[in-house]
């Protein structure tokens, strides 16, 4: 199998952790690509037309795309554990808020490295950000209880989160008003899987 993929993706990221935390790194061959919001990779859009990433190209199927669908795949490939069916409506709610924390942060970042400085909204990336802090704080205040006890896709979805808002927007400081979920991420970012996969 072959993960169309970048770096800096905190989506692809997230693939990136599932596929060594479930042991299929020498199965699937990560293809960097250069692509953008404003300009797709004719490589992605030949896979997928919507010219997303991450999109993995299964060797018996179409391709399939959007993280969550890919990691769920892969979990039933490897039979892996990343969505226990005894907490499986809590870890998926888990999973969406990661994700939507990192959808806001990279809306974020598109309008600043993307737009030109007179176009951008100074407005709309505070509402954006507002997004994000909002789902930062639920998982601190709601949700930590599940980032306890066996690994699962949620953990591995707010840990990629997270550390992309770090990356993009470090000086917002998320930390500050959310130490017990500080603390959980700075204790999960030393994983192997996630030191592999850091952006560089």
């Amino acid at each position: 199998m072959q993960l169309f993929m970048s770096g800096m993706s905190p989506f692809v990221r997230k693939a990136r952790v599932a596929i060594r935390e479930l042991g299929l790194a020498d199965q699937i061959t990560e293809a960097p690509i250069n692509t953008t919001a404003l300009a797709s990779d004719p490589a992605i859009v030949a896979a997928n037309p919507i010219g997303k990433i991450p999109t993995l190209v299964r060797d018996d199927g179409p391709a399939i795309y959007d993280s969550r669908i890919i990691t769920r795949y892969l979990n039933d490939y490897a039979d892996g554990s990343l969505y226990p069916e005894n907490r499986i409506w809590e870890i998926l709610t888990l999973e969406a808020t990661a994700d939507a924390i990192m959808e806001a942060a990279v809306a974020m970042a598109y309008e600043v490295r993307l737009r030109p400085e007179t176009e951008r909204s100074p407005a709309w990336i505070e509402a954006q950000w507002q997004k994000a802090e909002r789902g930062i704080s639920a998982v601190n205040n709601k949700w930590m209880s599940h980032l306890n006890g066996p690994l699962n896709i949620g953990q591995i979805a707010v840990a990629c989160a997270l550390s992309y808002a770090d990356l993009r927007h470090g000086d917002r400081d998320w930390r500050a008003q959310n130490k017990p979920l500080a603390d959980w991420h700075a204790n999960f970012a030393q994983r192997d899987s996630m030191i592999a996969t850091a952006p560089e």
